[in-house]
């Protein structure tokens, strides 16, 4: 073998033409310029491999900085926020427990067995029974009641929820430093459930910013402030559910979800983001529900607030139609299909929408080049605008557009249709009926139930002592159906000499009930 290799050297000697061996050795001779030129080539090659290297990286390190310092909004956070304490700390000195005392009446005086008077007309008692139960014998008394609220002006404006001081005689406003104040109240919007109170503080108020319900996020972290269940300055965290809840309590449902926990008497107070900011005011919950809790959005909450403060009242727009959604078969019906719209369902007779030319069954499609999708978009559209404004209506009608212009007018004071033959005073009895709009079904979850809406009950009238409120459907009089005011004038006129007048009323969250009218 060795013979063999010395051969082979030996045959690449005359090619190239040098002596592979040294001296007649055995090892090979060592060529300089070969190993040389070798070296610089490897050397040349790891120069430009780790130039490479250095290069590809600084372009990682500059890409990743890049992404780093514009992430997406959506980029992954942490999923709870390293400490609510500081939030509390800024915020809680804003944050109001309301107290409120009412008079309440009872339905009458304590009875005998069968509900007679055991004295008859000669009651021994009768002068201490009209100091303790007043002089119509209807028992009274004081019934506390509490809320929360927030200072949003150094001034002492605080805000609230209508119910929480609808009908209060006494408001007293807590502070968590525990100063206390009487409150009167600046204007109420039941309609959305929002109140302003005022007190008189001699120094300025702690207050707490507004922030923009608009920008929140389904999945955002929210903080509620409150005194639920009269334990005042109770903090709880959780997140925003759900966005624009339709919820069924009037026609401005457009609520904040969240899970953050709250409670009766949590009503008033703020849920806020994580700047601090109240980006809702905490309203209502679902009573068997655990961990959904209701808001209304500060931006809506705003605008009321801001003519509250000026005006004392709020006012809205006006169309005077009632709408529903377009969907489905009723779209293929109409010639809507593939189009948003909301179907008139009905004009008011005087009303703006009436004078502008709408007629029933038209689909308003575009309000001031707004696309409408749902009868609330047009509701909360109109209720924004202001008296006399002038809004571009765009109708579909025999599946033809055609382009309108409505004055808008005031909306009426209660939610009765402001047509005067469609109400119906009945000044015996001191009450109001009004026909039954979806707007107001919605309002007093009645369903799609036919019948006369009562309006307005007079205190102390026969109507107030029957027992009827605001918000009763009435369905029969003396068993005698009612489909329209007119139908129910004519059937309280057949029956006032007769023996009185039953009416079949249905109540919210009641059911239906008997109301004699004698």
């Amino acid at each position: 073998m060795y013979q063999q290799t010395k051969t082979n050297l030996t045959t690449q000697q005359t090619v190239d033409g040098r002596d592979p061996f040294v001296n007649g050795s055995n090892k090979p001779r060592v060529d300089n310029k070969l190993i040389i030129r070798r070296t610089k080539n490897m050397t040349r090659t790891l120069r430009l491999t780790r130039s490479i290297i250095i290069v590809m990286m600084t372009g990682l390190l500059l890409v990743s900085g890049f992404l780093i310092a514009n992430a997406s909004p959506n980029a992954p956070v942490p999923m709870i926020p390293e400490n609510f304490s500081s939030l509390a700390d800024t915020v809680s000195p804003a944050i109001v427990h309301i107290r409120v005392e009412k008079t309440v009446k009872t339905s009458g005086p304590a009875l005998g067995p069968f509900g007679m008077n055991p004295f008859g007309n000669n009651n021994p008692f009768k002068d201490h029974s009209e100091k303790f139960f007043g002089p119509n014998g209807r028992p009274e008394f004081k019934q506390p009641g509490l809320g929360s609220g927030f200072v949003i002006d150094k001034d002492g404006y605080v805000v609230t929820n209508n119910h929480v001081v609808e009908g209060a005689d006494k408001i007293k406003v807590v502070l968590k430093d525990e100063r206390e104040y009487d409150a009167k109240i600046v204007g109420r919007d039941p309609v959305t459930d929002i109140a302003l109170l005022k007190v008189d503080a001699k120094d300025s108020l702690p207050t707490v910013a507004l922030g923009s319900s608009d920008n929140l996020k389904v999945g955002e972290w929210v903080m509620a402030i409150g005194s639920p269940f009269g334990l005042d300055n109770t903090v709880t965290a959780g997140i925003v559910s759900a966005k624009g809840r339709v919820i069924g309590s009037g026609p401005y449902d457009d609520y904040i979800q969240t899970d953050a926990s709250i409670n009766p008497g949590n009503s008033g107070g703020p849920l806020l983001n994580m700047k601090g900011e109240v980006v809702g005011i905490n309203t209502m919950i679902i009573a068997r529900g655990q961990g959904i809790g209701f808001a209304i959005p500060i931006d809506m909450a705003e605008r009321v607030i801001k003519q509250l403060k000026q005006n004392g009242e709020v006012t809205r727009g006006w169309f005077g139609v009632s709408v529903q959604d377009v969907k489905g078969d009723l779209a293929d019906y109409y010639g809507a299909k593939g189009q948003t719209g909301v179907l008139v369902a009905a004009v008011t007779p005087g009303d703006p929408a009436e004078k502008a030319g709408i007629k029933a069954q038209d689909i308003i499609t575009e309000v001031n080049g707004k696309k409408m999708t749902t009868s609330r978009d047009l509701t909360t559209l109109v209720a924004g605008l202001g008296v006399g404004d002038r809004a571009e209506v765009k109708v579909l009608r025999g599946g033809k557009s055609k382009t309108l212009v409505v004055e808008i007018g005031k909306r009426p004071l209660t939610l009765a249709a402001a047509a005067d033959r469609q109400q119906e005073n009945e000044g015996e009895y001191g009450f109001q009926v009004s026909e039954l709009t979806p707007e107001m079904a919605e309002r007093y979850n009645l369903g799609s139930a036919n019948g006369i809406i009562v309006v307005g009950v007079q205190a102390g009238s026969k109507a107030d002592k029957a027992g009827i409120e605001e918000g009763d459907l009435i369905l029969e009089v003396n068993h005698g159906s009612v489909a329209s005011v007119n139908q129910f004038k004519k059937l309280i006129d057949q029956n006032k000499k007769g023996a009185g007048i039953k009416l079949l009323v249905k109540r919210m969250n009641a059911g239906l009930l008997v109301i004699h009218l004698a």
